[in-house]
């Protein structure tokens, strides 16, 4: 029986993967970290794996560490990489590194059978480990009824049109998503334009009973006051000048799905009465029409606003508020996840490759601290116009700071990035520390640069 080390810290997903691959065959152990990992394989009288699934991200460092040590320890044990989005640069980084394979998640389980038979079966075919052809030990095949990716999160498949970040914040706003969005709950997402209020909006809606239906979504600020009711409501021809067809409004169109209501701190006091009203009843009536629909819908919405503060001004309804906000979701600003930057923009790499039908491998090391180090005041927005921007320069293998913008490599006014060179900025903050007695307001005027990036770079460089 074939014995196969599942590395990974989605403890749920390795459970699942472990208990589906145990189902045909396989006997199979799990580590959730990359320390863990090396104990078991170091174990080698107990634990003979003939094949490591890790994952591209872990814990306490990155696949790729796993990937060296075991070129030094344990070079004949072959390895397939699972990651969570598909990278063309990790995936060449990681085969230079003796990778046998690599994996894209949700992981369709067919394919994963296939590559592992590739991967295992010139081994079996010189006669494995011990020189003797044991036809007990070949690779099962690939069963033709399970086609469906692997998925830990439930609901419909995930899309590739994101990536969950790793840093805590980042994991909470995912945790809570997962709880909240097989309820009926109406959500209010709270952030910064750019962080991606409208795709997790979207995830809600997949990964809830209402998936199957229509999302709707309605940028509330661009709304014109005189057709507000027209565009939420819907209307029939000629009730007012202008309206030469019946009108189909937002509420209808979303029936039975999820209302998507974006800025929603945008919309006029008038309209926030009608919104409730229709919210409360679960009944709309068109513009000009008699008739009452009923409608059956979820609400999600997000604002970049401090709502309690509007309420407190007066142009916001405190009730309205209250039955928008059942549960509230904050999303991090990228500058307050450093760590989680540098998955982003490999992210965005693959995306920007596929458009642009370019094979950009990743980032030089210059270029990564430059995303590392940079404020990001557009968040995941300005990040992706970045490295599509670069991508598109780029006429070599990798990114370097000559292709990103002025502003994030340091060369205008930007005070975010002190130097290219992270070990001369560090030595440089440490300093600035050291004169400024530990005070960190004196040290980030000294380095011209605000309080809150002077403390994203004390985290980012582990200084104390």
């Amino acid at each position: 029986m074939k014995r196969i080390l599942i590395v990974d810290d989605d403890v749920t997903f390795a459970l699942m993967l472990a208990t589906w691959l145990g189902k045909r065959g396989f006997e199979t152990e799990t580590a959730a970290n990359i320390e863990a990992a090396r104990r078991r394989i170091a174990d080698a009288e107990q634990m003979a794996y003939d094949l490591v699934l890790s994952d591209m991200r872990l814990p306490d460092g990155d696949g790729t560490d796993l990937l060296e040590w075991l070129a030094r320890q344990a070079p004949q044990l072959p390895v397939i990489v699972m990651t969570s989005y598909a990278e063309i640069g990790n995936a060449v980084r990681c085969m230079k590194l003796g990778a046998k394979d690599y994996v894209s998640k949700p992981v369709n389980p067919e394919e994963l059978l296939l590559k592992i038979g590739e991967v295992t079966a010139p081994d079996l075919a010189a006669g494995g480990r011990d020189g003797k052809y044991d036809a007990s030990r070949r690779a099962p095949q690939p069963s033709r009824t399970q086609s469906e990716p692997l998925d830990a999160r439930g609901g419909n498949p995930a899309s590739e049109d994101y990536i969950e970040g790793r840093s805590d914040a980042a994991r909470k706003v995912y945790e809570h998503v997962r709880l909240v969005a097989p309820t009926q709950m109406s959500v209010l997402i709270v952030g910064a334009s750019g962080t991606g209020k409208e795709h997790i909006a979207r995830l809600i809606h997949e990964r809830s009973p209402r998936a199957g239906k229509p999302f709707v979504a309605v940028d509330c600020g661009a709304v014109p006051r005189d057709l507000a009711a027209s565009e939420f409501f819907g209307h029939i021809k000629g009730s007012f000048t202008g309206a030469l067809t019946d009108k189909t409004g937002a509420f209808e169109a979303a029936n039975g799905g999820t209302l998507f209501l974006d800025e929603v701190g945008n919309l006029t006091y008038d309209t926030q009465v009608q919104l409730l009203r229709a919210l409360q009843e679960r009944r709309i009536r068109p513009v000009g029409s008699v008739r009452e629909i009923p409608i059956d819908i979820r609400i999600v919405a997000a604002t970049n606003e401090n709502l309690s503060e509007a309420i407190a001004r007066g142009s916001f309804r405190a009730d309205l508020y209250h039955r928008l906000n059942e549960f509230s979701l904050r999303m991090p600003e990228l500058r307050d996840t450093p760590e989680d930057i540098l998955l982003y923009a490999d992210f965005f790499l693959d995306r920007a490759n596929r458009e642009l039908n370019k094979q950009i491998v990743g980032f030089d090391d210059r270029a990564a601290a430059a995303l590392r180090l940079f404020a990001w005041p557009g968040n995941l927005r300005q990040l992706k116009n970045v490295v599509m921007y670069a991508t598109l320069l780029a006429g070599g293998e990798y990114i370097s700071c000559a292709e990103l913008p002025a502003e994030i490599v340091g060369t205008g006014t930007q005070p975010a990035t002190l130097l290219r060179d992270p070990a001369d900025e560090e030595m440089r903050i440490r300093r600035a520390l050291a004169a400024a007695g530990g005070n960190k307001s004196q040290a980030a005027k000294s380095l011209g640069i605000d309080r809150k990036t002077l403390y994203n770079k004390l985290h980012l460089y582990g200084i104390e």
